[in-house]
């Protein structure tokens, strides 16, 4: 348990001093005192006060002053309450001697009525154990005041005793402690008034204690109790002025504003204080620009003058805690390295040279130009899904050694989703953009912007239009989140975005990026791309040593032409991935220690090839039979258009599916054939009594396109003439009524792999 010392009782405090001189029994105070140390209490000299004593050392400190017939012991204070067996180092040195006038055992504590008798310092300690004992000296207050000092003392006597007045009219304190100002006594006087004002601390009470000389020590406690009597009539005041009907919010508000002025007073912060320093210090080192500052600091002067329980104070703090964690000023540095970063980008990447060539020259202008703000490129990643987009962003990240952030816009249908939300709405936040920058704690991340092309519009608004300020080099510098409501720099991003087709990109943000189409992977480079990386990561993820498992040229080159019809390659590497599952359990089942796949294997652990490329063979060994080459959002394929003659006369019969502009293809073929037959040795006349029909297989699969112009003329004069087409040979391209063949786009994403194997 804790000594307590309660209030004092000053009541007949005087009068006990007179009887006890008047009787001779006021005891004499030894030069060796036992030390009772109190853990928040000050005892001066004249004062009686009640004392409660539990811990078992200082209780055995009282048993042994009291059975030895001395009653006078020595209360120190201790510096830290919490301490329980407090030494020479964890008490003050100046403590008051007492007399111990009464004493009661509890059963929790032993109860004392102590009067104090005379200061003390301490000199020297001569025991230690079960209590301390020291030898003291003892402070002569009854010395005479010098001449020179006396004006000044009765002074200072009179300005305490109107100030302490002052202070008892104000407060709570009981109208009987007026009298101690009257006391004749300088110092007597000023020990009780420092141990009456209850709201001085136990640090201000000893300072007052051991302020040895009579005319520091009321200046002392001048001080103290001036500031108590300013913090009282402030209070006063405060109460004045919220006078009147008050409510229960009105109440909640004067205890606040009473409370935050007393603080003011004492010079002490309490816990929103404290919060409201530390957020002034952060946006000091936020390295905000001017205008961002300026909000911030506004909206922390708002907050500091809001409740706590106020709705807005969350918004606010929210607001300022985003201000402050934005990286306005930090940058991470580029990696200009040209060698190294074109070998990281050939490590983790197997083609796709357009690209790497880009990020290579950007690179080499950040290199020589080194004044002014090098215009970042905005990369439109153009292809089929699976070859390699976002992946390759993480690796020109990796290369550059930039942060990497990603942001998939496919589906997004609210413009706040990029711009952020107003902050008068619940819950607001910013948009995507600026929470990305959070999350990469630098303003020069690379971010990367996946699907752009399905970001759709709705009554919420049109994100693609507010991309048109995120992706505008020209613009960017000064991009205004709705919820910040400041301009932050986009310019040092460096941003990439991804689309499988360009067909649902607005207009003008397309005009916006520099468009780079990936057209997808060769066979060849599958068979690479399967060789250095795939097969490795799927070995790997299964858990397979690496010297027991070999994939031949020959089993990746059977994999990737006889399992997989991919731009990319996402299926080739499932088809890795369902082959090293088969070995695995092979190995689980002892059935075998080391595998070799090659072509065998792997038809032995898939199965039959899905795709065969026989069937050119076979489907074009006739005439009016030709292959054809479409191309598809996944990459390319063929497709066979076949075409027959019968008797009658003047009729185009076509089949298929055909859209209306492959419709037109066939008539234009069959126009030129007519106009051109004697060149190809085909009856000039054949068209009075020849019926041609044209069918494309696949029939329930819609088809258009001009493409396929060529194919269907090529068809049309094989038929006519009886003369078969080259197996291998397959074509694409708008045919006119000349018989010219107009340019065609995409022929690399045209090429399927048999046509590939073909060609070689």
């Amino acid at each position: 348990m804790n000594e307590n010392k309660n209030n004092p009782t000053p009541e007949g405090s005087e009068n006990i001093i007179d009887q006890l001189q008047d009787k001779g029994e006021t005891p004499s105070v030894p030069e060796e005192l036992n030390l009772l140390p109190l853990r928040d209490a000050v005892i001066f000299p004249v004062l009686v006060a009640p004392i409660a004593v539990a811990r078992e050392q200082f209780v055995k400190l009282i048993d042994d002053s009291v059975v030895g017939g001395n009653r006078v012991i020595g209360i120190v204070t201790q510096r830290d309450p919490s301490t329980e067996s407090p030494t020479l180092q964890d008490i003050y040195p100046t403590g008051t001697a007492v007399a111990i006038r009464m004493m009661g055992k509890g059963a929790d504590a032993t109860r004392l009525i102590v009067q104090g008798l005379q200061r003390f310092q301490i000199l020297q300690v001569i025991q230690t154990e079960p209590y301390v004992r020291a030898r003291v000296r003892l402070i002569d207050e009854a010395s005479a005041v010098t001449p020179e000092d006396a004006v000044e003392i009765e002074a200072l006597k009179r300005q305490l005793g109107t100030l302490f007045n002052k202070a008892v009219e104000l407060s709570d304190m009981p109208d009987e402690l007026r009298g101690i100002a009257d006391i004749d006594e300088t110092h007597v006087m000023t020990d009780l008034m420092a141990a009456h004002l209850g709201r001085l601390s136990t640090a201000d009470k000893m300072t007052v204690l051991e302020t040895l000389p009579l005319k520091e020590r009321m200046n002392t406690l001048l001080g103290f109790l001036t500031r108590e009597t300013q913090v009282l009539e402030l209070g006063s005041e405060l109460q004045s002025q919220v006078a009147g009907e008050m409510g229960k919010a009105q109440r909640e508000y004067f205890l606040r504003e009473q409370m935050k002025a007393i603080q003011k007073e004492l010079g002490e912060g309490d816990d929103k204080g404290q919060e409201i320093e530390e957020l002034r210090a952060k946006i000091a080192e936020a390295g905000m620009p001017e205008d961002a500052r300026k909000e911030a600091d506004r909206e922390l002067d708002r907050l500091q003058r809001m409740s706590p329980g106020a709705p807005e104070y969350t918004v606010s703090r929210t607001y300022i805690d985003w201000m402050v964690s934005l990286p306005w000023n930090t940058s991470s540095e580029d990696n200009l390295d040209i060698i190294e970063v074109k070998r990281v980008l050939d490590e983790d990447h197997f083609g796709l040279e357009k690209v790497k060539d880009r990020i290579l020259e950007y690179l080499s202008v950040r290199k020589f130009k080194t004044e002014g703000t090098a215009r970042q490129p905005i990369l439109c990643l153009v292809g089929p899904p699976g070859v390699g987009k976002t992946s390759l962003g993480r690796s020109i990240a990796r290369a550059l050694g930039k942060k990497f952030y990603r942001l998939s816009l496919g589906g997004v249908r609210d413009e706040a989703e990029v711009r952020g939300h107003r902050r008068t709405y619940i819950g607001a936040l910013p948009g995507q953009i600026i929470q990305g920058l959070k999350r990469a704690e630098t303003n020069n991340p690379l971010f990367v912007l996946d699907e752009i092309d399905k970001v759709s519009a709705d009554f919420r608004g049109d994100p693609s239009s507010a991309l048109l300020e995120v992706l505008d080099p020209e613009q960017n510098s000064t991009f205004r989140d709705n919820y910040l409501d400041v301009p932050f720099d986009l310019s040092k991003v460096l941003f990439m975005t991804t689309a499988n087709q360009l067909d649902t990109i607005q207009g003008p943000l397309r005009d916006r990026m520099e468009i780079i189409e990936i057209a997808g992977y060769t066979e060849e480079e599958k068979t690479a791309i399967a060789k250095r990386h795939l097969v490795p990561k799927q070995i790997g993820e299964h858990g397979l040593p690496a010297d027991k498992v070999t994939f031949t040229e020959d089993g990746l080159r059977t994999l990737v032409r006889g399992y997989t019809r991919e731009a990319g390659v996402r299926s080739l590497e499932r088809e890795v991935a369902a082959i090293c599952r088969k070995i695995t359990r092979a190995f689980a089942e002892n059935r075998a220690d080391s595998m070799v796949v090659d072509a065998a294997k792997v038809q032995e652990y898939l199965g039959a090839p899905r795709f065969e490329y026989e069937e050119v063979q076979e489907r074009t060994g006739e005439p009016g039979v030709a292959t054809g080459l479409v191309w598809t959002p996944i990459g390319g394929d063929i497709v066979f258009i076949e075409a027959q003659k019968m008797d009658g006369g003047k009729n185009l019969q076509l089949t298929g599916q055909l859209g209306n502009v492959m419709q037109e293809s066939a008539r234009t073929a069959l126009s030129y054939v007519r106009a051109h037959a004697s060149d190809y040795g085909i009856d000039p006349k054949f068209w009075n009594d020849t019926e041609i029909h044209v069918h494309v297989p696949a029939g329930a699969i819609p088809k258009d396109g001009p493409s396929a112009g060529v194919t269907m003329t090529a068809a049309m004069t094989s038929l006519l003439s009886g003369r078969p087409l080259k197996p291998a040979l397959a074509m694409t391209g708008e045919v006119t009524l000349t018989g010219k063949v107009l340019p065609v786009g995409g022929r690399r994403r045209c090429l399927p792999p048999s046509a590939r194997a073909s060609r070689r």
